[in-house]
């Protein structure tokens, strides 16, 4: 593929990509068919870390993090940066001083298949960063990639403007397309959970409620005294 820098992107709606946010990866997650969740490495680089934003997708080389500095040239208010080297990497390709960058323009965090480092400054900063390491290696800028291609991160496909959600139970992606269907299933799904809720405080119990008994039954499990 011939690197490139893409500059005009469609982007999911940022108001419904919010309201995403507030329901959180694991009701998204849900909601959407139990479909782009990133893999479970992906750890937020502090506890409290939380960010829904508009995926500014950046294929770079391993160690060499030019390309998220050109991606920076491109990117709009409540993007995010979503990261993917070519090939397995831990280098620490993101720190403190891009934060600054990225914040500067609008972007609200990163999700990155790789390191990061200067993590101390990033958590002080409360720059959002989901990431597979913390690795102090440094990296070049030496090698053409490529910004707001479609790039597969941490074994998740992200299209450029996809809606991007992340808290402490990891990052899911939402296809562009589907933001408002999602909302809508989001929403419908923790009105359901509400209503579970207020049962299991009344004691009742999920194994009665959902059927699992007569599940069991049907599997050959034995009930004895």
């Amino acid at each position: 593929m011939k690197p490139r820098v893409i500059r005009k992107i469609h982007r999911a709606d940022l108001d419904l990509v919010h309201q995403l946010g507030e329901m959180g990866v694991a009701t998204v997650h849900e909601a959407q068919g139990r479909s782009g969740l990133m893999k479970p490495y992906m750890r937020p680089i502090f506890p409290n870390a939380r960010v829904a934003g508009t995926a500014l997708t950046v294929s770079c080389h391993p160690g060499d993090n030019m390309m998220i500095h050109a991606a920076l040239s491109v990117c709009h208010a409540g993007d995010v940066l979503v990261v993917a080297p070519v090939a397995d990497s831990t280098d620490g390709m993101f720190g403190d001083l891009l934060a600054e960058s990225s914040r500067a323009h609008g972007v609200l965090g990163l999700v990155i298949d790789a390191g990061v480092r200067d993590t101390f400054e990033l958590e002080e900063m409360k720059f959002p960063v989901w990431a597979k390491a913390i690795h102090a290696q440094g990296t070049v800028k030496a090698t053409a990639g490529s910004v707001n291609v479609d790039v597969v991160c941490a074994g998740a496909l992200v299209r450029p403007g996809d809606a991007i959600i992340g808290d402490r139970d990891g990052v899911v992606v939402v296809p562009r397309e589907r933001v408002d269907e999602v909302c809508l299933l989001s929403q419908q799904r923790m009105a359901r959970e509400e209503q579970t809720r207020e049962r299991l405080k009344q004691g009742e119990l999920g194994f009665d409620f959902y059927g699992m008994k007569d599940k069991l039954k049907a599997l050959g499990v034995e009930f004895e005294d």
